[in-house]
């Protein structure tokens, strides 16, 4: 049969609307792909700005100029170099440790700068954070400059530092936290059983607290022992330096926080608490008369954030004897490379490695500020430091804090430095392993089945209960790993593993206590850390550098971008609620036999 062609007026009007369809669409196509191009342009210019604005050398910084210092962020060991953490409205990126630290010392020295003022609130760091920069502040005032301080309303962290300074201002209505620390835990043995679920724990030691909320209602005498001591310890650390600031007795100040009557401006000024009862204009107007200068005239405030970009103008040529690594290892740790915020086993023992093969890097400050984690990847961390001590004087700078993993890989170190406020210790290590049978067949009506090749196949499953056998090898492989950590931690310290054993078993310490049973070599922040570290090389003028290297900030934008990288995002939309968050996703990440210090004390 022949084929038959249609070719009339019906066919070419269908043919041409077809043809305008696909030809207005690829042109809408063309048009949104140079839309979202320049877009991106757009906003990588504007990031580009930001970027430069927040890097750039500021060296204009006026004569009589007074340093501001505000912590309202979340205090960082480091500062990052991610675009996220760029405070927008004043184009500055949110300073780390190390940077205010470095800062106050150069104002020490800066003839345009005449005094510091201490801006405080609340601050978001924990304790011996807090006291680092308070320490520098102390060694400032050796200048002859003054210091500062002003709140509206100060929470007990906020006044711990502020009583550092010449002078203490409050606002009229304004009022003052002073009333001790407090501990806190949470339990849901409760919430588990609700569920129907059994949390199956495996551990050594009968201080490792950090199962104890899972199966208990309420702290173990053993816990309960170890968290009056904690804080004990370091509220009297507090007490004593504000004691000594304030010039009022220790005993007058735990007086006053077991009445609370520090707390309104009238008692506290009566107290010594503060110098003067103020409004912010009076603050400011007294500051004025320091500077000696004009009423009318506004004060030259530079913040810490542009300040860190100024260079020091009284250097010598750095680095002629050679280089100081500072190694940072911050956060939760586990396999993989890390972050700012979390210790990843490879990244860091190839920045480890690097500074150990460098021949310019005399030696190594190791900051650690980390509760633990995985014991294996605790293990892969340790080799490196081993490793590193035998080329190099290797320093431990313990932060906020530095226990059981965090004191698993700074056990090596030629010499351990820690604040008397550092948690350290929790020599110990656990599993849990949850039965969830329960809460699949009862509460939602889910059954399992299946088939395997071997008597154990179905080690670990969380849909039916351990046999006795798989408890008895889970136990096994905790005790193998405690007598490694106590191990390494004895030939480390220089001790006898029974030495260790006998104040390991999971306790947690203040460094008060570690000093004392030979954990903590001296007490120090993390510039005593380099100073020792210079001196133990044998070089006094050296270049810093830190590791591991951070990502260039146009690299963490596409990761951002692309979705690869949203922390930080999370952090700024959560607030302090991104703690829980951080929590919840650690649990979620745990893998193997862990290493982790039990709870977080924060002072409020």
């Amino acid at each position: 049969m022949e084929k038959q062609y249609y070719s009339g007026p019906e066919y070419n009007s269908s043919y041409h609307r077809m043809r305008r369809f696909f030809t207005y669409m690829a042109a809408s196509m063309v048009g949104f792909i140079l839309t979202i191009f320049l877009f991106s342009f757009l906003v990588f210019g504007i990031i580009a700005m930001i970027v430069a604005a927040a890097t750039s050398d500021e060296s204009g910084i006026a004569d009589k100029s007074v340093l501001h210092i505000k912590l309202e962020k979340a205090i960082l060991d480091r500062s990052p170099k991610n675009p996220i953490f760029i405070d927008l409205s004043s184009m500055q990126k949110r300073v780390g440790l190390t940077d205010i630290l470095n800062d106050i010392k150069k104002a020490s020295t800066d003839d345009k700068i005449k005094g510091i003022f201490l801006d405080l609130n609340e601050i978001d760091a924990g304790i011996s954070t807090i006291t680092e920069i308070r320490n520098a502040l102390t060694e400032f005032k050796k200048s002859g400059k003054f210091i500062v301080s002003y709140s509206e309303n100060y929470s007990q962290s906020a006044y711990y530092l502020a009583s550092v300074a010449d002078t203490v201002y409050l606002h009229p209505q304004g009022f003052i936290l002073f009333k001790g620390l407090n501990a806190e835990l949470t339990f849901l043995k409760g919430t588990f059983q609700k569920l129907d679920i059994d949390m199956q724990i495996i551990r050594h030691g009968k201080f490792k607290a950090a199962t104890e909320p899972l199966f208990l209602d309420k702290m173990s005498p053993e816990n309960k022992e170890q968290i009056t001591a904690l804080i004990g310890n370091t509220w009297a650390s507090i007490i004593q330096a504000i004691s000594v600031s304030r010039k009022i007795e220790p005993e007058k100040l735990n007086k006053l926080a077991d009445s609370l009557k520090g707390q309104e401006p009238e008692d506290a000024l009566a107290a010594g608490l503060i110098d003067r009862i103020a409004f912010r204009d009076q603050v400011i107007s007294s500051m004025k008369s320091r500077l000696k200068v004009s009423e009318k005239k506004e004060i030259s405030y530079v913040t810490i954030e542009k300040y860190t970009n100024v260079k020091e103008t009284k250097m010598q040529i750095p680095g002629s004897d050679g280089k100081i690594a500072v190694i940072y290892a911050t956060g939760s740790i586990g396999s993989g490379d890390g972050d700012d915020q979390t210790i990843g086993s490879e990244g860091l023992s190839k920045a480890i490695r690097k500074a150990r093969i460098d021949d310019q890097v005399k030696a190594i400050v190791f900051r650690i500020n980390s509760p633990g984690g995985s014991a294996l990847a605790s293990d892969v961390i340790w080799r490196e430091v081993k490793l590193a001590i035998k080329e190099k004087p290797v320093i431990a700078s313990l932060g906020d804090v530095a226990a059981s993993g965090g004191y698993y890989i700074a056990c090596p170190a030629t010499r351990i430095i820690a604040e008397p406020t550092t948690i350290t210790g929790s020599i110990g290590v656990f599993a849990v392993i949850p039965n969830m049978q329960g809460l699949f067949n009862n509460k939602l009506g889910i059954t399992f089945d299946g088939v395997k090749t071997n008597s154990n196949s179905d080690y670990i499953s969380v849909t039916k209960p351990l046999s006795p056998y798989q408890k008895m090898v889970l136990q096994r492989e905790i005790e193998s790993i405690y007598t490694a950590f106590t191990t390494k931690v004895a030939e480390g310290r220089h001790m006898t593993r029974e030495q260790v054993d006998s104040i390991g078993q999971g306790r947690v310490w203040s460094a008060v206590d570690a000093k004392r049973i030979g954990l903590v070599d001296e007490f120090g922040g993390l510039e005593k850390a380099i100073s020792i570290a210079a001196k133990l090389a044998k070089i006094t003028n050296y270049r810093i550098i830190s590791l591991p290297e951070q990502k260039d900030p146009f690299e963490v934008l596409m990761d951002n971008f692309f979705g690869t990288n949203t922390a930080a995002a999370i952090e700024r939309e959560l607030g302090e609620d991104y703690k829980i968050y951080q929590y919840l996703k650690e649990v979620r990440s745990m893998k193997g036999v862990q290493a982790r210090m039990p709870f977080e004390i924060r002072m409020n």
